[in-house]
């Protein structure tokens, strides 16, 4: 009773903006979840992590792997939208949340997003799986790789919906990562964002299992589970002001629990940081030694605006140190790596730019420097 008081007060004060939460605030009395992760989306860091390693069931989290691989297909081309497609007899027996598909029953793969998204329906999820790779079998292997391809090592799938089955563990710094790689596809947020549709022209109605839709400011997604063995399990997505966050919480012992764990999690992340523009310092000129000319002109690797993950209230501290050679020896390449300018905030590197050659140095060669001076000496004289 006491924690709850203490955790009322705090989130009193939050939405009053009168203190920032720390995470070690936020862990000791808020957080009913056992195991939980905040990230940046933008860069993968973690602000905030409760147990984040410990292997857990996830349930239908499950399916962030799925539709990773369904937006994969669908932007390389293997899939379309407008895809009809069949539902199996072992994709029609998937028991827990479904939409009723019956063996040999056709529907395009836009709808059977919506069902795997909105409803989370588990048969919808493999009738994707198998389209996509033959079998739910060979699917989940592809899960498996992808998991490894994106370093999440506390995980091991076993189907591709998250019903409960022995093995089929991961971590909430591992649903992070691939929820991160999820949402890079931006496609996604088409069906995250949607509260209510239907399928079936109308005769089957999907309402969303994440409420946070319509409770939470800036909320853009992601995905819900529930099994016996899981407890209830969020992973949750949001943006504000150019800052987007991912909440993860699983192991809740209710849905109340999970989503008030996800909010305070995004509270947290939106309270005590901030994504803030931050500028190239002038690029000079870099003296090329025995090449065709005497410089070569520098550019930055990235294009557009730079950003950069802050403690609010700390970007007058940000320093930017640019680091070239006093000369570089011909030849030159295009787009050669000469040095970087960092982006520190005190001792911590918050993003590191390479600087490039913007053209070609050739080395230098007297016959050509001959034939060039002659040139000039007849085009001059």
């Amino acid at each position: 009773m006491k924690k709850k008081m203490i955790a009322g007060v705090l989130a009193v004060l939050l939405a009053a903006g009168i203190c920032a939460p720390t995470a070690e605030a936020v862990s000791a009395e808020s957080i009913a979840a056992p195991s939980a992760v905040l990230m940046d989306a933008g860069s993968g860091k973690v602000l905030f992590e409760k147990n984040a390693h410990e292997k857990r069931p996830c349930a239908s989290i499950t399916k962030v792997m799925t539709l990773l691989l369904v937006m994969e297909a669908l932007d390389s081309g293997a899939i379309k939208l407008e895809d009809e497609v069949a539902a199996s007899a072992h994709a029609a027996s998937m028991g827990g949340s479904d939409i009723w598909l019956k063996e040999g029953e056709v529907m395009s793969v836009d709808d059977l997003l919506k069902a795997t998204v909105i409803m989370s329906a588990n048969d919808a999820a493999v009738v994707l799986a198998e389209y996509i790779a033959g079998s739910e079998e060979d699917f989940v292997a592809q899960m498996n790789r992808k998991a490894e391809a994106l370093g999440m090592e506390d995980t091991t799938f076993k189907n591709c919906n998250g019903l409960d089955e022995d093995g089929h563990l991961t971590s909430a710094y591992d649903v992070a990562l691939m929820s991160r790689a999820l949402i890079a596809h931006e496609r996604i947020f088409d069906y995250t964002q949607i509260w209510m549709d239907s399928v079936r022209g109308g005769e089957t109605q999907l309402v969303n299992t994440n409420k946070l839709l319509k409770t939470y400011n800036g909320i853009t997604g992601l995905k819900t589970g529930t099994t016996g063995k899981a407890g209830s399990c969020i992973s949750a997505t949001a943006e504000r002001n150019g800052l987007g966050l991912i909440a993860v919480v699983l192991g809740c012992s209710s849905t109340k629990d999970r989503f008030d764990s996800a909010a305070q999690l995004l509270d947290m992340g939106f309270a005590g940081w901030e994504r803030v523009t931050v500028s190239l310092p002038e690029l000079p000129l870099v003296p090329v030694v025995n090449g065709m000319q005497g410089d070569v002109e520098t550019k930055s690797s990235e294009k557009g605006e730079l950003s950069v993950l802050i403690p609010k209230g700390k970007q007058e501290e940000i320093t930017t140190e640019l680091s070239l050679p006093e000369s570089v020896r011909a030849p030159v390449d295009e787009g050669q790596k000469l040095g970087e300018a960092v982006f520190r905030l005190g001792e911590e590197t918050l993003l590191e730019v390479p600087v490039l050659c913007c053209m070609p140095v050739e080395a230098l060669d007297w016959q050509k420097c001959f034939w060039q001076l002659l040139c000039e000496l007849i085009y001059f004289g």
